[in-house]
């Protein structure tokens, strides 16, 4: 099934966490699919590279910083778009990796904030502009976390599975309507930052985490499926797509070479 070019009313697609990783993949994979791209995220400098690298290989981007747990500055973001095409919520990450007894809180609740709030202040804000384009698309990239728990990550995997709820329950009250919801659940990626970020800066334990894998994800493999998903024909809805390394069976069973 050859993919859909996107229509005038929606080619512009908005990233959130759009900075590095999955989020910076994903803003040059939709450009390149004809997307006039905005990339959000907290560090202006960041997105503003990605955004000038898009534009320079001909194609459209646009660097927008913005908090995403921030409603305020989140309405007033969303205030500029009359239509929008399609939403990819990306914005999230893990912090720590400690058990229940002794996890921080103040970790369980930014992570909450950003994965689930964050993506409930973007989808709220901008669903009249992508229900006004007659073909809105809203993207929850989630994680495996979020379909099956495991030893040290009871805080990352509520508020995955939080993202995962939003993104079902989403689908079901817009039945009807001219708009898709798509949830992308990645399992074991490798991307600069994710574990670092997790292990407070800790680059050799963030190592251990992709140690002995053969081939992980990259951030590029996870983009090219949530390009795949949203430019299919406006009638097909991919609810939902858990992709993951070969090398890892779940996310306790991971093959790891010697």
């Amino acid at each position: 099934m050859a993919a859909a070019a996107p229509s005038a009313a929606s080619r512009i697609a908005v990233v959130t966490g759009a900075s590095s990783g999955i989020g910076a993949a994903t803003a040059r994979a939709l450009a390149e699919a004809g997307y006039r791209v905005v990339l959000t995220a907290r560090r202006k400098d960041r997105i503003e590279a990605v955004a000038e690298e898009i534009n320079a290989a001909g194609h459209s981007a646009t660097a927008y910083p913005l908090d995403v747990t921030d409603r305020a500055a989140v309405d007033e973001f969303a205030s500029a778009f009359k239509t929008i095409g399609v939403l990819v919520n990306n914005a999230g990450g893990a912090l720590g990796a400690d058990p229940v007894a002794t996890g921080d809180p103040a970790h369980w609740r930014t992570m909450y904030e950003t994965n689930v709030i964050g993506t409930l202040n973007l989808t709220q804000a901008l669903l009249p502009g992508l229900e006004a384009s007659g073909d809105g698309t809203v993207v929850v990239v989630s994680s495996t976390a979020g379909h099956g728990t495991y030893e040290g990550g009871a805080g990352y995997v509520a508020a995955k599975h939080g993202a995962h709820i939003l993104a079902e329950t989403l689908r079901l009250e817009l039945v009807g309507k001219p708009l898709r919801v798509v949830e992308i659940a990645p399992g074991l990626v490798k991307t600069e930052e994710f574990a670092l970020t997790r292990f407070d800066g800790d680059a050799e334990r963030a190592a251990k985490v992709y140690a002995g894998v053969p081939d992980p994800l990259t951030a590029e493999d996870v983009a090219e499926t949530i390009t795949w998903a949203v430019t299919r024909p406006s009638h097909v809805n991919v609810d939902l797509m858990i992709v993951r390394p070969r090398a890892q069976a779940s996310n306790t069973k991971i093959h790891r070479e010697q």
